[in-house]
């Protein structure tokens, strides 16, 4: 790709930053293998040994939700389409309510392992296997998710993006990522994963607060760029439109949204295993609460790099000037633009939008491992035992880091086509989240309800799901803002095509569109998850209903109960006390454990036994 003599490639630094990031990543998984008496059982390996405290767990859940999709994507984004996107700051903060009222009380009393075994307990173990089986073909969203297939894409996109634009050695970083996080998941099991996120979420930061910090100095001041954007029509941020065939509107992000997250926050393995992972529910839910500040930080840095963006190519649009061939190749190549006198800052810069790739990929590798050990081996082979459990997991881990680097390469020859896919499998997330609500909230569902619920819910998505990739929505529909090319220099004269290259697969001529492609068709994609939970739901109730559900006794424990909900205003912490152990009571404070942060001294006996100590701090 050769660009106007001005874009810079990458120099030495950019290199170096990128092995710094890959390296630490790598050091750590390496130290959490053997650090603490290694990983002797796969509840060390899988679930932290239970032993989590919420901040570094939060982190961690800020992190795998941010993929490079995050990183290059929502600028790009707010870029096309304006700042509504900023309405999920709403959305984001239902979702962690609804994960850690509803899901996460009843997960953690259970103590599983695996989300799906709940399906088992509540229901029966033919809708466990379902769940499972989902779960790992499927992808729980288009954003982010738990699935080989989808994993390929995380892997490959933005390795194709940032090489494009930047010249970075495409396979180089695929397999580079891959391995590495592959590495550090099979030694290190979940604290590994747990641990780098946290370093990653850093260099996250870092990254997008590189681009802002230059942006603002580049347009002289923060003023100039909200002024341009307002100007452009970019701060959009209410349309009360309540058109369910809108693409984004206030009412399409904060309700659809919120069903579409909630399937990720409240019942996806990657995420709940997490938050299970912590050593209390207290740190559970703290866990869950202190992410959506995360979740808000990054939502703020990627919407002031999409303004920036705009404002400073407000006058020539480098996507309708060709100069990059696709929307999510704008943020690397402002980076190229801005940055390239500060060696190893575009460096940086990839590392980030890598980073965003290693979390997700090293959740999704770990969780299916989880959810492979669980439901598919331990119901069966009974007599294994716990050491051979925790080598079977880590063999599962390097099993699936190995089937997401040729997942990668599937993406590259089906790049389209496995799009097409992804977000027809995206729609999986709305019928679990709808079989799940069914356990926890409605006593009388049973076992009959529950399968016809999930599979009526399954075929409703699906078909609105394909239908829409047949017929994608009219431009009227996404509302694309203006660009302009007119302060460019050289115009090549192609300034008609918008039209993204990934939709064109299937598109057929205007004049053919049946009547149900404008109506049920274009429904709003935030909408497809909840209409496959709300049918799942109201299917599933009344088919309960009929087949004698309201008979059946089902245990409290199973259910979202007044307790669950009057605990959190309780100071006892409960489940500490029930594991009877000796309590270390100490006199004094001892001095080494300065290191705690002090904003989470809540009540709470220090049962942690010594072994779990490494240099006084608490892991």
């Amino acid at each position: 790709v050769s660009f106007s003599g001005r874009m810079a490639h990458f120099t030495v630094w950019d290199y170096v930053v990128f092995a710094a990031m890959l390296l630490i990543s790598a050091i750590i998984g390496i130290y959490y293998a053997f650090a603490g008496g290694a990983q002797k059982t796969s509840k060390d390996f899988l679930m932290a040994g239970r032993s989590m405290s919420a901040l570094p767990v939060a982190l961690s859940l800020t992190a795998s939700f941010m993929s490079a999709v995050t990183v290059l994507g929502t600028p790009a984004e707010i870029y096309r389409y304006g700042a509504i996107f900023c309405v999920f700051a709403i959305t984001y903060a239902l979702v962690v309510l609804c994960s850690a009222e509803i899901f996460l009380p009843v997960f953690y009393k259970l103590g599983i392992t695996s989300t799906y075994e709940y399906l088992e307990l509540r229901f029966n173990k033919y809708l466990r296997l379902c769940g499972t089986a989902l779960f790992i073909i499927q992808t729980a969203s288009k954003l982010q998710s738990c699935s080989t297939l989808y994993t390929g894409i995380v892997i490959y996109a933005p390795a194709l993006a940032l090489n494009q634009v930047t010249g970075f050695d495409l396979w180089g970083a695929v397999v580079a990522t891959g391995v590495v996080c592959t590495f550090y998941c099979t030694l290190g099991g979940l604290k590994a994963v747990v641990w780098t996120d946290v370093f990653q979420v850093g260099i996250m930061i870092a990254g997008f607060s590189s681009v802002i910090i230059r942006a603002v100095v580049v347009q002289e001041g923060i003023g100039r760029i909200v002024n341009d954007s307002y100007h452009g029509g970019r701060l959009n941020f209410w349309d009360f439109d309540p058109n369910p065939l809108q693409r984004h509107t206030f009412w399409t992000i904060v309700i659809g949204g919120t069903f579409t997250w909630t399937g990720i926050y409240g019942v996806n393995q990657s995420q709940v295993q997490r938050y299970i992972a912590c050593k209390s529910r207290f740190h559970a839910k703290l866990s869950l609460y202190i992410n959506l500040v995360g979740l808000w930080a990054i939502l703020v840095c990627a919407t002031l790099c999409g303004l920036a963006l705009y404002s400073i190519y407000k006058d020539c649009d480098p996507w309708m000037d060709n100069q990059v061939s696709a929307l999510d190749q704008l943020m690397p190549y402002l980076v190229l633009d801005i940055l390239r006198d500060f060696p190893g800052v575009p460096g940086l810069f990839v590392a980030s939008a890598y980073s965003g790739t290693l979390s997700t990929v090293s959740s999704s590798i770990n969780a299916l491992a989880a959810v492979t050990v669980e439901d598919l081996i331990k119901p069966y082979f009974k007599s294994l035992s716990e050491r051979k459990l925790s080598w079977i997991s880590m063999g599962m881990s390097l099993f699936y880091g190995g089937v997401c680097i040729a997942m990668a390469a599937v993406a590259s020859l089906l790049g389209a086509l496995l799009q097409v896919a992804l977000s027809i499998f995206g729609m999986v997330g709305g019928p679990l989240l709808g079989l799940f609500a069914l356990g926890i909230l409605c006593s009388f569902a049973n076992g009959i309800g529950a399968f016809v619920g999930l599979v009526s819910g399954f075929v409703i998505s699906l078909w609105v799901g394909i239908g829409s990739q047949i017929y994608p929505p009219l431009p009227e529909r996404t509302k694309p803002l203006s660009l302009s090319t007119a302060g460019c220099n050289i115009s090549t004269g192609n300034l008609t095509s918008t039209e993204i290259p990934l939709t064109t697969v299937f598109s057929t001529p205007g004049a053919e569109r049946p009547a149900l492609a404008d109506n049920w068709y274009s429904l709003s994609y935030l909408y497809f998850s909840t209409l496959g939970t709300l049918v799942t739901v109201v299917v599933g109730i009344i088919i309960s209903l009929l087949t004698g559900g309201l008979k059946q006794n089902t245990d409290p424990k199973f259910l979202l109960t007044k307790e669950d909900f009057l605990s959190n205003f309780s100071r006892s912490e409960t489940e500490q006390v029930k594991k009877v152990e000796v309590l270390n009571w100490k006199p004094f404070t001892v001095a080494d454990e300065g290191t705690d942060n002090p904003a989470f001294s809540h009540i709470e006996m220090d049962v942690a036994s010594d072994k779990n100590k490494v240099n006084g701090l608490h892991i």
